[in-house]
């Protein structure tokens, strides 16, 4: 066996190692150029994604869906119109671009009949061409015939008027109608005036009253002077006997004295009588003898 065919059998070995070598390391670099991405890429697909997604859906909606609408006309500044009768609040209305809408009416106690008395839209706002203001009209001040309200309680004529647009003021008086009721007004029932307006009730306090004298042991006399001075009357007397009290003087009274009573009222007395006597007391027989006498 020859030593140099034995070197050169393996030379060739060793280049075909090395050959197969760097094929394995060409192999690896091609594989490594083909690595999956990782996370941070994937999330910034993601993000361009949806971005173009978006942008896609807002012009879908904008331009499809809900198209832009067209710019408003220029806007317009509402006239003031109170104070003004009809006729000049449309002329003014119309010299704005502007209309004249609906139309309410309500009496006021001091604005001019056919005046402007409020208005929608306000003075100074804004508002498209043509569009239409409201107008409240002033009907003048409103004329009511005052209600009669004689013999009514105060509580319901109150009610009454108030509820008709008339303020009351009372007076109480005293009379003979009961406590409470209506008794006069002013002015009279039927009067025509200018509301608001106000109305004087005269409210009865009910019949005067006053307190029953002490009347015992007066004469008939006295005791008759004093009552009619209250505005009492005696409508009764009665005689009996006296009995421990000097005769001609009263005796018993009714109403009894302290307490009240209304002025006109009726009273009883009762007088003892000299000329009554005891029935008791002896008198002499004399009827007989008169008979027999003939």
């Amino acid at each position: 066996m020859r030593l140099g065919s034995s070197i050169g059998r393996r030379r060739p070995a060793r280049g075909a190692r090395r050959k197969r070598r760097s094929t394995g390391r060409k192999r690896r670099r091609s594989s490594r150029g083909r690595r999956p991405p990782g996370p941070f890429g994937r999330v910034l697909r993601g993000a361009v994604l949806l971005t173009v997604m978006f942008g896609l859906g807002y012009v879908v909606a904008t331009r499809v869906v809900f198209p832009v609408p067209a710019p408003p006309p220029d806007l317009l500044g509402v006239p003031d119109l109170i104070g003004l009768d009809l006729e000049d609040a449309a002329t003014r209305a119309e010299a704005a671009e502007l209309a004249l809408g609906a139309i309410d009416s309500m009496y006021h106690p001091s604005a001019s009949t056919g005046s402007v008395l409020g208005q929608s839209p306000l003075p100074g706002q804004l508002a498209l061409p043509g569009a239409a203001i409201e107008l409240a009209i002033s009907l003048g001040q409103e004329h009511r015939a005052v209600p009669d309200m004689l013999g009514q309680h105060e509580r319901r004529a109150r009610i009454l008027l108030g509820a008709t647009g008339f303020s009351v003021a009372v007076d109480t008086v005293e009379g003979e109608e009961p406590a409470g009721e209506v008794v006069g007004m002013e002015p009279e029932a039927g009067t025509d005036v200018i509301l608001p307006f106000e109305v004087r009730l005269a409210i009865s306090m009910g019949p005067p009253v006053v307190e029953m004298p002490f009347l015992l042991g007066l004469t008939e006399q006295e005791a008759v002077l004093l009552l009619d001075s209250l505005g009492l009357f005696v409508t009764e007397i009665e005689l009996e006997s006296p009995t421990g009290m000097e005769p001609g003087v009263v005796i018993e009274q009714d109403p009894p004295p302290a307490g009240t009573v209304e002025v006109g009222s009726e009273v009883r007395l009762v007088i003892g009588d000299r000329a009554l006597l005891p029935v008791d007391l002896p008198r002499p027989d004399t009827a007989g003898a008169q008979e027999q006498s003939p």
